[in-house]
């Protein structure tokens, strides 16, 4: 039990952009601790909000609830059912080689391969065609090349191309499956138009699936699209890989998983209803799961090896091993214990962060030092039911810890809509409650005769008053998380749904159902007839009405924008949507930006997204802007601009402007709808006016850093090399350049070096030196020779140097080797012409070098090499008396200012060339672009970052894994982006409804490769007091001036009781009881906005019509006390 405690209180829900704060979750449960335990698959990455509320929930739920015999089964299958798999040994993946992927070499073991070679057509386990790595990049990070070979030979089948229909079909082809087959037999309703994003009104009256087949097909040229309106036959769906079947009947449900299940097809249904969905799973009798979670394998450097029965495993003291119980290990580089290098995986049992134990070890050498240990990835099969046997026997996938009994009342309301349908001849007309009696009658009567456990009659009313109902972000949701389980069916990738989920979101309805009315909600003749059914006429002429800055439209942004498009957000004349981005596309983004085209590309993303979503909905209202947000563009984004908003919803790539919107959206109390991905993570967080937090209430902790020494002499991965090798490309083609370019055209720029701190002059003028005189090129030989002897310089010197300072076999003061641990001991290169890395740092360092200085270049490897040849390279000794710092410590004292050479520095002023004598040269700094190919930016990274693994014995990284370290991308996927847009809308349903308490917000966590979802209510804005007066980040004093400094204190020494001490606008300080009295004098009776414009030396700008001043103050008592900021509005000029 303590295991699964300490589990729990470590489970983070991790997402991009932030760390959220820990999560202690303490459950009563065995089968919940088991289940969380599940979960808890990663600690600790970057995430876009707190999850510090998240633990609120669960717990109070859980202390809420009766787990008795009938509800225990709701939660007795873990997230990934260990109970039906099986464990399947296999080898540690050696790291790719190659960047184009043209053979069927697998890098997963052979057993597994054999596994999951069924899965595929034809019995062919990999494709032969090239995977294009510049469509596919920030996927091919989320599910691997290996992933991507089998999705690419598998056939899909998508039957019924509704509202869910639709967005399933677009996430699978953007994905980049073979075939998609669309399969419908429905013919087009003005109601369709609801969700149904590729039909229009002329559609009416032709078959979903021919009408939408054009728009689809042009989502991924790569995937043969195509539509089948015929009856789905026996051998029709023996084509398939997988069949998606979507809002269906459960009688050809029945019928076509009595196929599916016998032939080894994946079958995956479908629903949603109003505001319920229903997911099933049924991947077959045997189905291979190659990688559970899709995150990386851990591996930690070893301390010690105890040899005894049961063998302990001690991890180095700043290296928690990140393993798990259960966990597969195997072992490198141990000196000694030497029978576990390369040995079959191991199963582990963690003993502590940084102990864990790995079996008999007795008869084992005697351990001496090093070593790493690495996890290996093992496979499981699971078993899945059919459907008939399931629906009887459901094992469910919890989605929301606050809902533990709603699955099996939802399961009841489906298995009640289908009989329902059959009786009636369609569903529950609108929020009627004839009918819904009926409903509830029939539900009673099948829950006495199949003993469905649970019966919840308001639940199944509301079922069945919005059963016939229809909502965008709700398919855009479902859309996206049966898109990603059809990719884990073809794939083998990640943990599928075991075997269904089910999902509500009734908080969206009014907190007192009474004010929705059946007439209100009558069918129309409008293309929102579906979301009308919902919530009523007279809510969509709210949402119509809404005015919503959308900030970014990239991948997250163009979902927004569609489903505000469905949700006919700005679609009166009151109405509008503001988008802005000022980027432009880019090939990469097509696979996941669905809005854009390949026509598209190098186009301003905001302008051809709007045009894209103006064709869905030609009601819409939509502004595109491409303005960056910040404060250069507060003159468009003024006070009134944002006064006009309703609210606003980011979609940003970067923390720096989230908090930018945050702060404006506190400052004017708007809404805000914050979302963001990691690969198949991602969240939600809703900032409400006066309720809650502010994104920016929580603070991450800082990343962690490379140390310096590390990166300058002693990596020990991979990620240290690659730094290492960026650090090179920016000091030689960016920075030098840089330093050399502003010399030319700075008059000044010398006298401004010489006032920097520290070393930092002296690397200044060296640098210029090196690139105007030194090293200066003039062709492209002598680019190649520099390149040459450059390399020597890194990769042979001073190593050399290095090792002539700590031989192989120095000890330390305490006796141990001094190259132990964490220092690998490295290896001088020897260059070789016939080395084709060599040739290949060469070739990319000689070009970049000539495209700085504008010298043609060459790019003919055997014309490369055989210049080379002719570089004559100065012989190299070792120095004494070389300093080599150990420590980051040990080198920020040498780069002391303490320590300048003041003589070098001067003489480096008297050997700079004479600016009239380099009348015509121009250098050109380079920008690094990791996305084009041709650029040779990453040739170099990849070249220099694997030469200096090969110097300390680091297995090297292929192009692709050193783009994503060295390039900082983001792993995205499109189906968890189609999810977390979905739920941010939802969460606009709740703001449109004009909620004033908590409980029916929620902020969303999702992983999908799980899976796991988890909901929490929002933090409450923090409450903070000045006397007996509470405030939040919410409020603030209003003062309207224009009043002089003089008057502001007395004014609040008057009306608050508060004794200014200090008061600040910006950077600025306006006024401090440590002033200097003469300033003070000076200021006092000067209006406030003189003060500012005299002390910030800045003229307002027009647009500017309000001040905000921050205090410090003391109370009655002298006492320091926090208030809120001022609000100082100018009078009007």
């Amino acid at each position: 039990m303590e295991k699964y405690i300490t589990t729990i209180m470590q489970l983070r829900v991790t997402c991009p952009g932030r760390s959220p704060d820990l999560v202690a979750i303490l459950m009563r449960s065995v089968h919940l601790f088991r289940y969380a335990n599940d979960v808890a698959m990663y600690y600790g990455s970057r995430s876009i909000v707190t999850a510090r509320g998240f633990h609120i929930a669960i717990t109070k739920s859980i202390s809420e609830s009766t787990l008795s015999s009938k509800t225990n089964w709701l939660i007795k299958r873990p997230l990934c059912p260990m109970s039906s798999a099986e464990v399947v040994d296999s080898s540690v993946d050696p790291p790719a080689k190659k960047r184009k992927l043209a053979t069927g070499d697998s890098t997963a073991a052979k057993s597994v391969s054999l596994a999951i070679s069924d899965m595929a057509q034809n019995g062919s386990s990999y494709s032969n065609e090239e995977i294009d790595e510049g469509l596919y990049s920030r996927q091919l990070y989320v599910l691997g090349h290996d992933a991507m070979r089998r999705m690419v030979i598998s056939d899909v089948l998508i039957s019924g191309l509704g509202g869910l229909g639709v967005e399933v079909a677009k996430n699978v082809i953007l994905g980049g499956v073979k075939s998609v087959t669309l399969h419908d037999e429905a013919i087009c309703e003005i109601a369709d138009l609801t969700s149904q994003f590729y039909l229009t009104e002329s559609d009416v009256g032709k078959n979903r699936a021919e009408a939408c087949l054009p728009q689809l097909s042009e989502l991924n040229t790569y995937v043969h699209t195509k539509v089948y309106t015929g009856g789905l036959t026996d051998d029709f769906i023996k084509q398939f890989r997988v069949v998606v079947l979507t809002n269906s009947s459960l009688e050809q449900q029945l019928k076509i998983s009595e196929i599916t299940h016998e032939n080894d097809i994946a079958l995956i249904i479908a629903d949603t209803r109003g505001l319920f969905v229903q997911v099933f799973c049924d991947f077959g009798k045997e189905f291979t799961v190659v990688d559970t979670s899709g995150e990386s394998p851990v591996s930690a450097m070893i301390a010690s090896i105890s040899r005894e029965t049961e063998g302990v495993v001690t991890c180095l003291d700043d290296t928690r091993h990140g393993l798990e119980d259960g966990d597969y290990v195997t072992f490198s580089e141990i000196l000694g214990m030497t029978e576990l290098n390369g040995c079959l995986p191991k199963k582990i049992r963690v003993l502590g962060p940084y102990t864990f134990s790995i079996g008999d070890t007795s008869k084992y050498s005697e351990y001496v030092r090093g070593g790493i240990v690495t996890q290996v990835k093992m496979p499981k099969v699971l078993h899945f039911k059919p459907l008939k046997e399931s629906i009887k026997e459901p094992e469910f996938i919890i989605t929301d810890f606050a809902k533990f009994e709603r699955p099996s009342q939802i399961h009841l309301a489906y298995i009640t809509l289908h009989k329902f349908i059959e009786q009636n001849g369609g569903v529950p007309k609108p929020w009627n409650q004839e009918d819904a009696s009926a409903f509830v009658s029939l539900a009673k009567t099948i829950s006495a005769t199949d003993g469905h456990d649970g019966f919840n009659v308001g639940l199944l009313e509301t079922f069945a008053k919005i059963s016939s109902g229809d909502v965008p972000p709700l398919n855009a949701t479902i859309g996206g998380i049966v898109a990603q389980e059809v990719m884990k069916a073809c794939s083998g990738k990640f943990s599928p749904i075991y075997q269904w989920l089910y999902f509500d979101a009734l908080e969206c309805l009014p907190s007192d159902l009474s004010k929705v009315s059946e007439g209100d909600c009558k069918v129309a003749g409008t293309r929102y007839d579906g979301q009308v059914a919902v919530f009523g006429n007279a809510f969509q002429q709210r949402l119509g009405a809404l005015k919503y800055f959308i900030v970014g439209a990239g991948a997250i942004g163009c979902e927004l924008l569609k489903n505000f498009a469905m949700m006919g957000i700005g679609a009166s004349e009151s109405g509008q949507i503001t988008i802005t981005d000022m980027d432009l596309i880019e090939k990469s983004n097509l696979n996941r930006q669905f809005l854009f085209r390949p026509s598209d590309v190098q186009r301003p993303k905001s302008v051809c997204a709007a045009k894209a979503v103006r064709h869905m909905n030609p009601a819409i209202n939509v502004v595109a802007h491409e303005n960056r947000v910040g404060q250069e563009t507060e003159r468009v984004y003024d006070d009134a601009f944002f006064e006009s908003l309703d609210g606003v919803a980011n979609a940003l790539d970067n923390i720096d402007a989230r908090i930018y919107m945050d702060r404006r959206c506190v400052y004017y109390r708007k809404p805000l709808l914050e979302s963001g991905t990691l690969g198949t993570k991602g969240n939600t967080q809703v900032v409400v006016p006066f309720l809650t937090e502010s994104y920016s209430s929580s603070q991450d902790p800082p990343e962690k850093s490379i140390p310096i020494c590390t990166l300058k002499n002693f990596p020990n991965a991979i990620e240290h090399t690659l730094q290492w090798a960026r650090d090179s490309f920016e000091g030689l083609f960016r920075q030098a350049a840089e330093n050399a370019a502003q010399y030319l055209a700075d008059a000044v720029f010398v006298e401004r070096t010489l006032k920097l701190p520290g070393v930092q002059p002296l690397e200044v003028l060296e640098s210029v030196k090196h690139a105007l005189v030194d090293h200066r090129p003039t062709s492209l030989e002598d680019c190649v020779a520099w390149a040459r002897c450059y390399w020597q310089e890194q990769y042979s010197d001073q190593i050399r140097q290095l090792l002539f300072n700590f031989p192989p076999d120095q000890l330390t003061s305490s006796g141990q080797p001094f190259w132990s641990g964490p220092k690998r001991c490295p290896t001088p290169l020897v260059f070789s012409v016939d080395d084709p890395l060599h040739i290949d740092y060469i070739l990319a360092a000689a070009n970049l070098k000539a495209q700085v200085y504008g010298i043609p270049q060459n790019r003919d490897r055997e014309a490369i090499a055989s210049m080379v040849k002719n570089v004559v390279v100065p012989e190299f000794v070792p120095k004494s008396g070389v300093k080599i710092a150990v420590t980051d410590a040990q080198m920020q004292v040498s780069n002391g200012a303490g320590n300048v050479d003041h003589d070098r520095i001067n003489q480096l002023q008297e050997e700079l060339p004479c600016k009239d004598d380099l009348n015509g040269l121009t250098i050109s700094p380079l920008e690094f672009e990791k996305d084009d190919d041709t650029n040779l930016h990453m040739d170099f990274i990849v070249a220099a970052s694997n030469l200096r693994a090969a110097n300390y014995n680091i297995p090297p990284a292929d192009r692709h894994k050193s783009k994503l370290i060295a390039g900082k991308i983001i792993p995205a996927i499109a189906t968890t982006t189609s999810v977390v847009a979905g739920l941010a809308c939802l969460e606009l349903y709740k703001l449109a409804q004009g909620f004033n308490t908590l409980e029916p917000f929620k902020n969303g966590f999702v992983n999908l490769s799980l899976p796991f979802f988890g909901f929490s209510e929002p933090i409450a804005a923090p409450k903070m007091k000045y006397y007996e007066e509470e405030w939040t980040l919410w409020d603030r004093f209003e003062v309207e001036g224009e009043l002089t400094l003089r008057e502001f204190l007395d004014y609040f020494k008057e009306k608050y009781n508060l004794e200014i001490t200090m008061l600040s606008q910006g950077v600025c300080m306006l006024y401090s009881f440590f002033m200097a009295k003469a300033k003070c004098v000076e200021r006092m009776d000067l209006p406030m906005s003189e003060v500012v414009k005299k002390v910030s030396k800045k003229k307002l700008e027009p647009h500017v019509r309000a001040l905000v001043f921050e205090l410090c103050c003391n109370d009655s008592f002298g006492k320091d006390v926090e208030v809120p900021y001022v609000r100082y509005t100018l009078p009007d000029n």
